[in-house]
């Protein structure tokens, strides 16, 4: 099938989701988001329209209500004919040790960041299937390849949805249809927000990291539109983390672990110093 550049975007009205709801509306597609925030959903709306977008579209949707992506879904079959791209984008973090974050810290994060990106998988593969093409991309990050200390939910989650990704990579490919999972280091965005912690102090230091980053979200956006034209499983927009995860798969455990420990530096609030 011809590719028609149709987008739909979770997580689309800030941060990264915004970032590449703009690239793509540039490039002249159609492009859905959906977001929890009306006010922010609607302004990016008026955004993309201004950009460039061949026509923008803002839904009010939950990733933890699968019948909100279904309803999504049915709509962009119905006034679209399909999608070409599905982009899995909507997350939380949570921080924390292992012994202080809550079992409900868990089920949260997990309904968000994992089962949110299941759930879209879930709706949207039909009409992949039955169109004989699509991509789908699903937003992880480079804490589901590597470890960092006191984010085990936020780690697993991440590590769930790049387990996700190659699964059903092998598992659709006879469809014509394309995988990719994202890995981010940190970057500019508005994670914080919604962040959930058990010290203060963690909240501080992720929002301070995350204000380092070396690369824009707008950047970041970049290589994953240059990833997903290239049909790239695994995107890797920034370098030193990819060095780091090359490092653990064929390294001695003993060096990568002392250089992981090197470049964590830093990572631990005041009060764990």
């Amino acid at each position: 099938m011809t590719q028609q550049n149709r987008v739909f975007i979770t997580g689309g009205a800030s941060g990264l989701g915004r970032a590449l709801a703009l690239r793509y509306a540039r490039d002249g597609w159609r492009v859905c988001i959906a977001d929890l925030n009306d006010e922010r959903g609607n302004n990016t709306r008026t955004e993309l329209a201004t950009a460039g977008a061949a026509e923008a579209l803002y839904r009010h949707a939950d990733v933890t209500c699968e019948a909100d992506l279904q309803a999504i879904a049915d709509e962009l079959a119905q006034a679209w004919g399909g999608l070409d791209v599905l982009i899995n984008n909507a997350g939380v973090a949570q921080a924390g040790a292992i012994d202080t974050v809550s079992l409900s810290d868990w089920e949260w994060i997990l309904n968000i960041n994992l089962l949110g990106v299941v759930r879209g998988c879930k709706v949207f593969t039909p009409i992949f299937k039955q169109q004989g093409s699509g991509h789908i991309v699903n937003i992880a990050s480079m804490a589901g390849l590597l470890d960092v200390p006191r984010m085990a939910s936020y780690n697993v989650s991440k590590a769930a949805v790049v387990a996700l990704t190659t699964t059903l990579e092998q598992e659709l490919m006879a469809d014509g249809i394309h995988v990719s999972v994202v890995c981010p280091s940190f970057f500019q965005t508005n994670l914080g927000e919604t962040m959930r912690a058990t010290d203060p102090g963690l909240i501080k230091m992720m929002s301070k990291l995350l204000a380092s980053g070396k690369l824009s979200a707008e950047q970041v956006a970049d290589a994953i539109v240059a990833g997903v034209a290239k049909k790239q499983v695994h995107i890797l927009p920034h370098v030193a983390g990819e060095r780091l995860w090359l490092a653990k798969r064929y390294l001695p455990h003993a060096l990568y672990s002392r250089m992981f420990q090197k470049s964590m530096k830093g990572m631990k609030p005041r009060s764990e110093r």
